[in-house]
């Protein structure tokens, strides 16, 4: 009689790094689908050194990872490090998940992906046939501007404190598109000053920037102007309601928080190393907000 070994397979391991990476809510969000779905793997915060992220890639297969997701300050960086990029990544500048695809390691991003998901299924009157407005020039802004695109808003009117940096952003994101008239195309960069009367050509506003964010100076913005059927949306997730979303459910407009963005955009990564797709649902969402009380 012949005894037969076999080899354990190992549990599929994810995380999130960054530096510092205290302030990270995706392992509640991964935990969370993680235990709903009974499915064997871990998913942890890793603190990870800018000057240590280049050896933390490269053995990345070796400690036996099947992927991670991204944060402040090595979104950027994690691209040279990649043996391929998506065409969101590349356009974005900017990855924040990655997985393994045989022996290649694939980085993308679909912080994009969760703003537009996000939006859809809080605002399904939201129309991509209008203009919409952007408040601010970093990586989010990035992400949800290439997004707007991809949907077929015909003008995307961008601000930011510095017009510089958004006059950066804009020509970095339309170097990546395939566009025939590199002249007429639907970024449209403005003063800080001219925000608010701009807001009455749209019928999206996005508010990217930290302002309002707990601890930080609110942003002034005067949402009169906006249309009846407007939609305001703050990045901001704490608090839940800025002074911005609170100005404009006030005047009867659709007021999205943040929060979802942030639960929609873990979705693919956990698709890629965990093998499902998960759902998101109220009881999740309830779970991040009572860690953020």
């Amino acid at each position: 009689m012949t005894n037969k070994t076999t080899t354990p397979t190992m549990a599929p391991k994810a995380g999130v790094i960054g530096w510092p990476i205290t302030h990270s809510r995706s392992p509640l969000i991964h935990g969370f689908w993680l235990n709903k779905y009974q499915l064997a793997g871990s998913y942890d915060k890793i603190p990870v050194a800018p000057e240590n992220l280049e050896t933390f890639i490269s053995g990345m297969r070796a400690a036996g990872f099947s992927g991670i997701n991204v944060t402040i300050p090595h979104k950027e960086n994690v691209l040279k490090l990649a043996d391929k990029t998506t065409a969101e990544a590349r356009a974005i500048g900017a990855a924040n998940t990655l997985w393994f695809e045989g022996e290649e390691l694939i980085a993308g991003n679909t912080d994009g992906y969760g703003f537009i998901t996000h939006l859809k299924k809080s605002a399904p009157s939201w129309s991509a046939d209008e203009p919409a407005m952007v408040i601010g020039a970093g990586g989010a802004a990035r992400a949800i501007i290439y997004a707007l695109m991809r949907e077929g808003v015909p003008e995307i009117i961008l601000t930011n404190r510095t017009r510089s940096r958004a006059e950066a952003l804009a020509e970095n994101l339309l170097k990546q598109q395939d566009l025939s008239d590199k002249d007429h195309h639907p970024i449209k960069v403005i003063d800080w000053e001219e925000k608010d009367a701009a807001l009455s050509r749209v019928n999206l506003l996005v508010n990217t920037t930290s302002l309002g964010m707990a601890g930080n100076p609110p942003l002034e913005l005067d949402t009169a102007p906006l249309p009846p059927h407007s939609i305001c949306y703050d990045i901001v997730y704490a608090p839940l309601e800025t002074d911005l979303l609170k100005s404009a459910r006030q005047r009867g407009l659709i007021g999205v928080d943040g929060l979802g963005m942030l639960i929609h955009q873990a979705a693919p990564g956990f698709e890629k190393w965990f093998g499902k797709f998960p759902e998101v649902t109220t009881e999740l969402t309830q779970h991040v907000i009572d860690d953020l009380a």
